[in-house]
């Protein structure tokens, strides 16, 4: 074989190289576009169910697109294309709405037309008390980021969603709110980890239909101890094992 047909080999194996990372990163981008985009989870506003250090897929097709699910989605573009609504009780990424640079997770309580109050930590909805039973008592700093025992009360919606609440603090700030009417074209936001979320009851306020991203689906990852994925070291003590590939409810 000459020097040149050895030169030629080389070459086209390294520019058929490149074409597969090609295709990968290009199939990649437009899986995380339209299909799954990962998200972690910064902050405890939705413990017990979602906590820092939790990973997981986001689905972008759930409720259609917009300038908002779309990676530099043309500002002229409004609405959304495939339109869908989201279902009371869905866990949603949605773009803060006085910052859309912040990505919020919270989870849809109220629906355009919807009166939401909470009384004495109680939650209200359309004038009806939501159905809201004690479970039991957390005593895991992980799960709670407090020393003590904190009370966990299990809200089922008035569609049959049910999820697990934390109680941290008695006659918290959110535990009495006036009644909000939520507009058409918008959503309520509430966080599980009543005493300790900033949602639609605070600064948040209600969130339009165009500024949803997506539904929360599965956790794929989760590490405690606020570590990196990447610390590959930390895994044997701080993956928490039991929320692989765990569904979001």
């Amino acid at each position: 074989m000459s020097v040149a047909d050895k030169t030629q080999k080389k070459s086209g194996g390294l520019g058929e190289t490149l074409n597969v990372i090609g295709q990968a990163l290009i199939l990649a981008l437009i899986i995380r576009t339209f299909f799954f985009q990962p998200f972690s989870i910064p902050s405890g506003s939705m413990r017990p169910t979602l906590l820092e250090g939790d990973y997981l897929f986001v689905t972008k097709w759930a409720y259609g697109y917009s300038k908002y699910s779309l990676p530099f989605g043309p500002p002229v573009m409004s609405g959304r294309i495939w339109d869908a609504q989201p279902e009371r009780g869905d866990v949603v990424v949605f773009k803060l709405p006085p910052d859309p640079s912040y990505d919020y997770i919270k989870r849809v309580i109220g629906l355009p037309g919807d009166r939401i109050q909470v009384r004495a930590g109680e939650l209200w909805i359309n004038g009806e008390k939501v159905q809201r039973e004690r479970v039991e008592d957390i005593n895991d700093p992980d799960i709670t980021e407090v020393n003590r025992p904190v009370e966990v009360w299990r809200e089922t919606l008035p569609n049959g969603v049910s999820y697990d609440t934390l109680d941290l603090t008695k006659n918290g700030i959110g535990d009495d709110t006036r009644e909000f009417v939520v507009p058409e074209g918008h959503y309520f936001m509430m966080g599980d980890n009543r005493d300790n979320s900033t949602d639609s009851r605070f600064t948040v306020g209600f969130v339009p239909h165009e500024n949803l991203v997506g539904r929360a689906n599965i956790i794929f990852f989760s590490i405690a101890g606020g570590h990196s994925p990447l610390e590959i070291w930390q895994w044997p003590t701080e993956m928490r094992a039991t929320r692989l590939f765990d569904w979001v409810k």
